[in-house]
């Protein structure tokens, strides 16, 4: 696959404002009101907590990718500490199907801020079909090559960066320093641990930068420095702008207005140009946040059919494999976005990437982490921490809507029956089962 992966195709701002590009679209426009009806006026702290529990999962997508950067990271992660088996592909897949529901996720999520900038209600047929049109273009961008998904993700980056931290800084300068987003809410300890589950979702999309490995420049070294990065920045503008929202509206109107929190707290402290320039500003950040996840998941899976751990065919479609996989993306996205509302889809992605986390860091806990040199304590509490988080979400939601817990169940045991027999039909070859002892440097492609 030399011709569809370009070494050094990608820079270390590239691989920020990817990380930047997915994190920031989902974890402030998609998910403060969602975390805060479960967090209650603790919701700030929670995206603090949130970005403690990542910090010990990002250890080890660090030091695996330092060892083996790859255009497939999360497959190649999960092929090395499990081998070519059920539990690798379908772990992989999961991670693969979590990275598509966060697409359209932030596609539901600009379809209502592009609704409320135009005066009207989110809702109804038009929000599906916005945010499909939306994934539509992602597709198109993502179609030109890596070095047009590259500067635009660049130029997105620092415009939402920026602008949504003067969104911050602005309101609460103009609405003073004094927090309104107090009164009744989930304040329990089981809401709030539940509601880390939503702010470790909105910085999960530093795996983007661990599946793009294999095209960062000096990627033993940048991979690593991109997703510390792309983390502490958002760290920084989630909790400027989560303060600046509990200072502008009372927690039930951030409850009411989840979907389009940042929209609604603009307008009483910044005025009606305020609201347009906050709109605006969610246009630009999910758009660049759908088109650097479309960059990633594609890759990945087709890393994961070079791998042999899932099926694949063109439907007579021309092209390279990569190809293919862009439109099995979009498609799978634009399903996703037609069929469930923004808090299942959230849901949905919370419980297929806690449960891919935990399995990462078992196998690599169990088989890699002296190969490495990675600290044991360091990836057991990383696992703790997943499961005291996915336990609490899943008692929360089984509470609210049992349905999305039954949906997400079904989904992962459908997921690993398929993997299992497609393992079986297609057995793996020698050299395959042996695939966790490769030298590092046979993961790292040369440039055509």
């Amino acid at each position: 696959m030399n011709s569809e992966y370009k070494q050094n195709s990608l820079s270390l701002p590239d691989a920020v404002a990817m990380g930047t590009g997915v994190m920031i679209g989902a974890g402030i426009l998609a998910l403060t009101g969602q975390i805060a009806e479960l967090a209650g006026p603790l919701f700030p702290l929670a995206f603090v907590a949130g970005a403690v529990v990542t910090a010990f999962s990002a250890y080890t997508y660090i030091k695996m990718s330092n060892a083996w950067p790859s255009a497939g990271g999360i497959g190649m992660i999960l092929k090395k500490a499990y081998g070519p088996t059920t539990v690798a592909a379908g772990a992989a897949l999961l991670m693969a199907l979590s990275m598509v529901i966060n697409e359209s996720l932030v596609a539901r999520t600009f379809a209502t801020y592009l609704m409320r900038g135009l005066g009207m209600e989110p809702g109804g047929w038009l929000v599906p079909t916005i945010g499909v049109g939306l994934i539509v273009f992602a597709y198109l961008v993502n179609a030109s090559g890596n070095r047009s998904v590259g500067l635009l993700s660049q130029v997105m980056a620092v415009l939402k960066v920026g602008g949504i931290a003067l969104f911050g800084i602005a309101a609460l300068w103009a609405g003073g320093i004094s927090f309104e987003a107090t009164g009744d809410g989930e304040t329990g300890a089981a809401g709030f641990v539940a509601s880390l589950a939503l702010a470790i979702l909105a910085f999960k999309g530093f795996t983007t930068i661990t599946n793009s490995g294999a095209e960062i420049t000096d990627p033993h070294r940048n991979v690593g420095r991109a997703i510390v990065i792309s983390i502490a920045i958002c760290v920084v503008v989630y909790l400027l702008v989560a303060f600046a929202v509990g200072s502008s509206l009372p927690l039930d109107r951030i409850v009411a207005a989840k979907d389009y929190a940042l929209a609604e707290a603009a307008e009483p402290t910044l005025g009606r140009i305020g609201f347009y320039l906050t709109v605006a500003l969610a246009l630009v950040a999910t758009a660049s946040g759908v088109i650097a996840s479309i960059f990633a998941v594609s890759r990945m899976l087709a890393m994961l059919t070079d791998m042999k751990m899932i099926p694949h065919s063109h439907f007579g479609m021309p092209g390279t494999i990569r190809d293919h996989t862009l439109v099995y993306t979009v498609v799978i996205a634009g399903v996703l976005t037609v069929f469930f509302d923004l808090s299942r889809i959230a849901s949905l992605g919370a419980f297929f990437y806690l449960v891919m986390d935990m399995l990462i860091h078992w196998g690599v806990w169990r088989h890699l982490r002296e190969e490495i040199s990675a600290r044991g304590w360091v990836l057991l509490t990383a696992i703790g921490l997943d499961a005291v988080v996915l336990g609490a979400f899943t008692l929360i939601k089984w509470q609210g809507d049992p349905t999305i817990v039954l949906i997400a169940l079904a989904a992962m045991v459908a997921v690993f029956v398929f993997e299992h027999v497609f393992l079986k039909l297609n057995p793996p070859s020698a050299g395959a089962r042996d695939h966790r002892h490769e030298k590092a440097e046979e993961t790292t492609e040369t440039p055509p």
